[in-house]
């Protein structure tokens, strides 16, 4: 997956559609075994980028959190916002 479509990742939309496969599955009295593997594989596809999309947004707090960190190191901002 390129880095612009991990970025295009919306987990909202993610849990969404993960929760339409869980109903469809609830829903099913018998499931057809194809239906149910193609749905499995759709869900596992969408767990797998939403992974992927949070550890990208974490590295990107850390990396927010670092420079926030950095920048209350510096003297004068020590003086204007103790902490």
């Amino acid at each position: 997956m390129t880095a612009k479509a991990k970025k295009d990742i919306n987990l909202n939309e993610n849990l969404k559609k993960l929760g339409d496969i869980s109903a469809w599955f609830n829903s099913q009295k018998e499931v057809d075994l194809e239906t149910g593997l193609e749905k499995v594989k759709e869900a596992a596809k969408l767990i797998k980028d939403s992974r992927e999309k949070l550890a990208n947004l974490e590295n990107e707090f850390k990396e927010i959190e670092k420079e926030f960190s950095k920048d209350l190191n510096d003297a004068d901002l020590k003086n204007n916002f103790p902490v």
